[in-house]
């Protein structure tokens, strides 16, 4: 027979939620931490378990663009905005690195777990909203700040090319991982299949990123074209990482830190609302 000791009253609090002193807490104030390490640590080691695939790839990638760009074109391209043609190249290069597979670790992991049927052990747990959007955002913000600091330490010394200023260097790369990881968590909420992830990579994200001045300076193209490339967020994230790396810019490095926090919190907002919501996540 159990005691009354061991009988839990019906008011009772539950260990985590409301008791503060229960041996299951998980909250530190509004926010679980806990759960929101874990979903990052997740997300992290899922693309770390394939590291050949999702790091290394990525920098081999980079490194044939640079070696293909350097016969093909080498000195007789000139200099660019007062730098070499290729060390003008590098900074374009490695962000459009870091935003592909930003983007691609936030979308496979959505859409696998939704396909595979899995995706209710991640909206099961005392998880909310914004705490699932900061855990899958860390992932794709983790594996773009890997990969660009490997191109920086492998590649940028192969061409003579260091780093001007390495702190803003790095807040352009975490903010370039944000906005396509914020954009990776909306497509791959609304893709229900992979065919929908690839169409979306294909047709949006690859296109932003080649048509944002990551070959070329927006002083060569016609004004018409030039105006449309400031309606691309991806340009100024280009723009701002070329200039912490070499100094020189398109626009105002200011004006491109504005357009892209905005832009990361507009897509960031509809990614949380589609967590929220249970948009085409839940039954």
């Amino acid at each position: 027979m159990p005691t009354d000791a061991t009988v839990p009253r019906p008011d009772a609090p539950v260990p985590g939620h409301g008791d503060p002193h229960g041996a299951g807490v998980r909250r530190f104030g509004r926010v679980n931490w806990l759960g929101t390490w874990t979903l990052m640590e997740r997300e992290v080691r899922r693309f770390m378990a394939v590291w050949t695939q999702t790091l290394l790839a990525p920098i081999v990638t980079a490194g044939l663009f640079l070696m293909i760009f350097t016969i093909a074109v080498g000195s007789s391209r000139g200099e660019v905005m007062g730098v070499s043609f290729l060390h003008f190249l590098a900074p374009g290069i490695l962000m459009m690195t870091v935003i592909q597979n930003s983007f691609a670790n936030v979308s496979s992991s959505i859409t696998s777990a939704k396909v595979q049927g899995n995706i209710v052990d991640t909206l099961m747990p005392p998880l909310s909203a914004g705490e699932l959007l900061v855990g899958y955002l860390a992932g794709g913000i983790a594996r773009g700040v890997i990969v660009s600091v490997a191109i920086s330490l492998v590649l940028f010394p192969t061409i003579g090319l260091g780093v001007a200023n390495p702190v803003m260097a790095l807040v352009w790369v975490v903010l370039g991982g944000a906005f396509l990881g914020a954009l990776g968590i909306v497509a791959g909420i609304f893709a229900q299949k992979f065919d929908q992830i690839a169409a979306i990579t294909n047709f949006i994200v690859t296109p932003l990123s080649f048509l944002s001045g990551t070959f070329y300076s927006l002083e060569t193209m016609p004004p018409v074209l030039a105006t449309i490339s400031h309606a691309n967020p991806v340009f100024y994230l280009i723009d701002g990482l070329r200039s912490a790396v070499l100094g020189v810019s398109d626009s105002s490095p200011w004006l491109g830190f504005l357009v892209v926090a905005l832009s990361t919190a507009a897509v960031g907002s509809l990614a949380w609302w589609m967590f929220r919501t249970g948009f085409r996540l839940k039954a």
